[in-house]
């Protein structure tokens, strides 16, 4: 049997033994809901729990599996989705209080998607305000479980933080400007940004549509894998859906790297960056070239002056979002996320068209330089989980916050859409997580899962959990 506890299991694990039968995903699912019910009231990572319908999801699955119709690896498997998402007849606020009787009266396609591969729905997940960088004042904000002192990651930080601390098997986050990748680095877990237009964003509350992107957050690679293959494909409930086949997200994940070109640049994956990072980074690195990768040097520009422009293009298309309350509700809004889009609201269109040339001219530098690499290694975020008060969270917004730096790794990838797979690389001198980037090419998640999975296979951390 193994011994790692339940709710730090890996949902391959324990799908292995709900198909087998060894293990009942009633039980499951009543084990991870207690665990919710001890911890989370300090923790804060659910906006809301949805216990009465994760049990009857549970009992479903588990009258289906001894039936004899078992539907693949997340049939029984408990998991929570952020409160972007639109569930039937359950509330999905944004963390926007002008939200908070919102309750949808139809799925978006994730949910759905996730409803056929048989997944137990635990609840929904807290988040900033909009999905942007604070808090609305009436809403909580989820705890780091490593250190309750420091920063959860922004926009995902609730399935950061319920993935990290076990009280969810995976879960979905989102992904603008960072916020897949931050909590995953803050918290210690997977995550994958797919390809913008891999998964739909049909029934998902908008920040800035253009480069919105849904995804998977895990303790595994090989989980964010089966979490983003359920949740893929084209929908025609969605435009900017992409319309080609999903692929099988684990295979050939348990090669090497022989033949696979990685292009790393020093100066851009380390300078100005924590120490303890980059060194973590370069011996990440290190791992792949022993695991077969070909380690290309290049040369990636100076990003700080594309990723300036990120704060145009995203509070202008925020505007947008929330032009059915914003501004005759603006008092409505938190100060952080008012202050965002009163910003936005400024913008002229010479100002915005400015900055989307800015983000074309960075994604064609990267297409340069991907004719020659598949895969990019550069740290998730520019250091460990730094310090944040609850003043600082809920605001009012300081645009010093939005410096390039400290979207240096993950702004260029929204910009062109294209997928990364974070990976908790190690732990610093006070504990905290550190995380290590892979980015590829459009549509090559499953090279990038192969890339994650060998260097998770050589490394220890993330057998790590916080102590909760």
């Amino acid at each position: 049997m193994c011994e790692t506890p339940l709710h730090y299991r890996t949902i391959t694990e324990i799908a292995e033994e709900i198909a087998a039968k060894q293990l009942s995903p009633v039980d499951v699912t009543a084990a991870m809901l207690t665990r919710i019910e001890q911890l989370d009231g300090q923790l804060k990572s659910y906006a809301t729990v949805t216990a009465e319908q994760a049990m009857a999801a549970a009992q479903k699955a588990e009258r289906e599996i001894n039936a004899g119709t078992y539907r693949g690896p997340l049939h029984g498997v408990p998991i929570a989705v952020k409160d972007l998402c639109f569930t039937k007849g359950i509330p999905t606020r944004g963390g926007v209080e002008v939200l908070a009787g919102h309750v949808p009266a139809f799925d978006g396609t994730v949910i759905t998607k996730l409803a056929d591969a048989g997944a137990v729905l635990l609840g929904k997940l807290n988040l900033t305000e909009g999905a942007m960088g604070g808090y609305n004042p009436n809403f909580t904000i989820p705890q780091n479980p490593w250190n309750s002192d420091r920063w959860t990651g922004s926009s995902s930080s609730g399935s950061g933080v319920a993935t990290a601390a076990g009280l969810c098997l995976g879960s979905l986050g989102s992904d603008t400007g960072g916020s897949i990748r931050f909590p995953s680095a803050a918290c210690g877990v997977v995550g994958i940004k797919p390809t913008w237009g891999r998964v739909s964003r049909y029934g998902v509350l908008a920040l800035a549509e253009s480069m919105d992107h849904v995804g998977p957050m895990t303790r595994s690679v090989a989980d964010a894998a089966i979490m983003l293959e359920a949740i893929a494909g084209p929908d025609p409930n969605d435009p900017t859906s992409l319309p080609d086949p999903v692929p099988n997200m684990l295979e050939g994940i348990g090669q090497d790297l022989q033949g696979v070109r990685v292009g790393f640049d020093e100066s851009y994956a380390t300078h100005d960056i924590d120490t303890e990072l980059a060194d973590a980074v370069r011996a990440g690195v290190g791992v792949l070239a022993n695991q077969g990768a070909e380690i290309v040097e290049v040369k990636m520009p100076d990003v700080d002056e594309y990723v300036a422009a990120w704060s145009t293009l995203c509070a202008t298309e925020a505007v947008v979002a929330h032009a059915a309350f914003y501004p005759f509700r603006r008092d409505a809004y938190g100060p952080w996320f008012q202050g965002w889009l009163d910003m936005g609201a400024k913008v002229t269109g010479a100002e915005y068209a400015k900055a989307n040339n800015l983000r074309a001219a960075c994604t064609g530098h990267l297409r340069r330089i991907f004719a020659e690499i598949d895969v990019l290694v550069c740290p998730s975020m520019s250091a460990p989980p730094h310090v944040v008060t609850p003043e600082i969270l809920y605001g009012p917004y300081d645009p010093r916050d939005r410096e390039p730096k400290f979207q240096r790794f993950t702004v260029p990838f929204d910009y062109n859409g294209a997928p990364t797979l974070s990976v908790p690389c190690g732990m610093n001198s006070e504990g905290l997580p550190l995380s290590i980037q892979f980015v590829g090419k459009h549509l090559t998640e499953p090279l990038l899962c192969q890339v994650g999975h060998a260097y998770e296979r050589a490394t220890p951390w993330h057998d790590l959990h916080p102590d909760v």
